[in-house]
This record gives structure tokens, sequence and C-alpha cells, in this order.
């Protein structure tokens, strides 16, 4: 068995309240939100530590490229990527991981965490995770609480069996209940008796420990995850799990399945900095204000504002406030955000009102990514089209025809391999090549630095799915983008 703990990293979420940054096609746990990497690349550089493991991740379909690439730039290979057919919570995630990783390491330790917290200090969550060790070994299901800094109403507590002690060491101990999101009295309360922590969310168990657990509350749960895991296909570097099984599990997160079920639990206080980034409100707090408690980004001014937030995401454009007090105001291409912080939680109230409009910036960013890089819409019209496109280095589109449009490439940056039914050209910087309706093509890049190109298209119709895929090295079917 092995002696080191194998990370679970939880990447299923949507973020709705982050939106407009957050959405359903790219969620916040891929963004930079704060700093030069993602949440995501972040949570996987802290536990990429020695003691522990390759990380597993548990993830939709939709960003399994996404997932891949970006733990090749921080240069970290995952043990597994497995693909869910549909996001049903954490306890079915968790399960079909612990259920795949025991096949080939019965007993092994797992963490599991979710893919988009913030956690500056990294050496001292480690230290907190392998003071969990013995515990977990001994059989426990072991849970870290967050020493508390306010009466926070956002977040599930944890009690505790004795206060952690003036010294706040990551000592386990006991978990006596989880307390459910209270309300602010009883959160001021919880804060003031020091004997409760934020619940973090986050798991570590021996792989049989969780199991038996499971066949203990949830047997058919359970079972039905056997059979996700057994029936699961590979797809390139992935597994996907069946579908049919993984349908019949509830959706449900693994606190309200087992933990709070459990007898043997065990949870080990953590004093260092942490935050779910569960809204604009927190981001706003975990960005540092400065002396009037103002936070910007990107190409923002603040003239006469406090306590307030001023977000641009676009280097093309230019968000100004005057005169704001505790605002914040979250500017994009496509859609901005202006809310009072009191409201930064109903931010999803924002995605539920333009969904129900059919919106497309409700679950939508104008930038598009692929598997091979991404492109995003300059300027539509009557039956035309124009696109950037860029591509990864030694990444290819599928080779593809079109029933309804035409397409005029023009190279901006790079080298582009172009294939055109039988021909296959290299076009380099403003060169540019036509492919007529109906003609088989691809676009390559064998370069060594991104590939970008202008797209013109025209045509009656000029919809993503009209593509005919003849072959495609990312295995993706008829009819899927790009």
């Amino acid at each position: 068995m092995s002696q080191k703990i194998h990370p679970l990293l939880l990447c299923g979420g949507s973020g709705t309240r982050l939106w407009p940054l957050s959405r359903k096609s790219y969620p916040k746990q891929f963004t930079r939100l704060l700093g030069d990497e993602s949440l995501f690349q972040a949570s996987a550089r802290r536990l990429a530590a020695p003691g522990f493991a390759a990380p597993m991740v548990i993830t939709g379909s939709d960003f399994r490229f996404i997932v891949t690439e970006q733990l090749a730039a921080c240069e970290i290979a995952p043990a597994a990527v497995l693909i869910e057919p549909d996001g049903r919570n954490t306890a079915p995630a968790i399960l079909a991981a612990a259920l795949a990783l025991n096949e080939t390491e019965p007993g092994a330790l797992m963490l599991a965490a979710p893919s988009d917290h913030v956690i500056p200090d990294a050496a001292a969550f480690v230290a907190a995770v392998q003071a969990a060790v013995p515990a977990a070994r001994a059989g426990a299901l072991v849970t870290f609480g967050i020493r508390p800094d306010r009466a926070e109403t956002g977040y599930g507590w944890l009690e505790l069996s004795q206060p952690p002690g003036a010294e706040f060491a990551p000592l386990p101990q006991p978990l006596k209940r989880f307390v459910e999101k209270p309300d602010t009295a009883t959160a001021q309360a919880m804060l003031d008796d020091g004997q409760h922590l934020w619940n973090a969310g986050l798991f570590l168990f021996s792989t049989q420990a969780l199991i038996d657990a499971f066949a203990r509350h949830q047997p058919a749960m359970l079972k039905a995850a056997r059979k996700a895991v057994a029936g699961a296909e590979q797809d390139l570097a992935f597994t996907r799990l069946n579908p049919e099984a993984w349908a019949q599990m509830e959706d449900i997160s693994i606190d309200y399945a087992v933990m709070e079920r459990e007898k043997n639990l065990i949870v080990v206080p953590f004093a260092g900095a942490w935050s779910d980034l569960g809204g604009w409100e927190a981001v706003w707090r975990e960005s540092s204000p400065d002396a009037l408690g103002n936070v910007l980004h990107g190409p923002a001014d603040a003239i006469g504002c406090d306590n307030s937030l001023l977000r641009a995401e676009s280097d093309d454009q230019r968000l100004v406030g005057i005169g704001l007090s505790d605002i914040i105001a979250v500017a994009m291409p496509d859609a901005v955000l202006v809310a009072h912080r009191s409201r930064a939680q109903d931010v999803k109230l924002a995605v539920q009102t333009l969904k129900a409009q059919s919106v497309p910036q409700a679950e939508t960013l104008p930038r598009d990514f692929r598997p091979w890089g991404w492109f995003e819409s300059l300027v539509t019209g009557n039956r035309f089209q124009v696109k950037r496109i860029v591509v990864h280095p030694g990444a290819a589109l599928s080779l593809q025809s079109h029933h309804h449009r035409a397409e005029h490439w023009i190279v901006v940056a790079g080298t582009a391999r172009v294939t055109i039914d039988d021909s296959v050209h290299l076009i380099s910087e403003n060169q540019s090549v036509y492919i007529p309706l109906g003609a088989k093509h691809r676009m390559e890049n064998p370069g060594k630095l991104p590939l970008t190109l202008i797209e013109v298209q025209t045509g009656a119709y000029l919809g993503e799915d009209d593509i005919i895929r003849h072959d495609d090295v990312y295995a993706r079917g008829q009819g899927a983008k790009g």
C-alpha cells in the first residue's frame, strides 16, 4: 500500500456567484481571480508537495482539456482524470474516485479537496494534512476546520469536542457535530465561544474507510458507483464513468450523504488564511484593499470611491468609478455587473434572470476554449462573421467541412499548416488562404509559438454546429465544436 497521500481535485462547479467572470462554460476554478495562475492551478501546485502522489481530478466533459492544459502549464501530470457524465455534487464524485483508486491501491489515503479555494500558506496547510494522517490510517474520516475571524453566515460550521487552545495547533480531535449555515446571531455566538470552526469541505480518509461508510449509510449509491467505475471507458487520457449507472445516484453532498451520519469523525484545526471565494465580497476581501478600502483590477480607476471593487477584464476597455461606496463593478466585453457589496450573494439571481430570457451571457463567455486553443467572435453581421483564433504550438483542429459557409484565413502571428482537400500549404504572417464551401480542411500549428489568425466566414448559416468532422486527434464526435 502506498504511503503517499493521493489528492483528489474536485473540479465540477459552475461558480454562478462570480458572474460575469465565472460562467458555466468557464467556471471560477479555471480563472485568474487572484494572482497569475488559476485557482485550480494553485490548488494542484499546493498539493504537489513531498509525501503527495500525482493528483486525481474529477470534472465534467466540457472541462477535460482545460484541466490537462492548465496542469501541463504547471508541469504537473495527473494520475487520472475522471469524467462525470453530469454534475451530481460531491458524494458521487468522491465515492467514484475512491473506488477507482482503491482498485489499484487498496486502502490508500485520499485527500478530497475543492479546486477553487484560496489557501495562501501552502506549507502550513500541508502540515495540517500530515498531522491528520495517523487518524486517517487508523480508519477515521478526517475533516479540516478553519479558524473563523468573523460571524460568517455563508459557511457551514464544525463544533469541536474541546477548544483548540491558544496556539491553535493542528491537533486532531473528535468532531462533535456539523452545523448548518447559521443566522447572524448564531454565527456570532459560535464565533464568541471559541469552540466552532468553519467547515472547509476538505476530507482525508483511507479509500476503504470511505467505502465502508457508504456501505453503512448509502448502500444504493455505493452499488451504482461500483457500476459507474466498472463500466467506465477510456477516452484518450480520460476515464469516462458509465452514464447509466451514474444517473442512478442522488445529487447530494458528501456531508449530507455520509459525514453527518458517521461516528468516527476527526477534525484538524487550521489556523491559516482560507477562503472559498464564494462571491465578489470574498474576492474584495482577499485582494488586499488599499487604504480607502478599494480594489482595482485591470484598466480601472477610482475617483472619490471607498470600500469598492472595480474590475475591468479587457485591455480594450476602461472602467471608471466616481463617488462609489461599497460597490462591486465588474466589466467584461459582453456583460457588466454593478452591485452593492451587501448584495454580493444575490449575483446568482442575475444568472437566473438571464437564463430565463435565454441570454447567452448567462452561461457562455465571448472567448470559446477548445482543446487546440481558443477563438472569439469579433464582428457578426448578415451572412458574415469575423473571428480571432489562437492555436497552441503543436495543436491541430479537426479535418472538417461545412455545408453552409466558406472561410478566409489570414495569419497574424506564427505559421499555419493548412490542408484543403488534397493540398497542404504553409501560410506565414500576412499571408492568407481561402477555403471554399464544402472543402475538407484542417489547420495545424507546426511551430513552437502560438498561432494567431483572423477568420472571415461567409454564408447562409454560421453556427458552430455546421461541422462535418472527418478526423480529429481529440476524438470528438460529429457536430462537436471546433
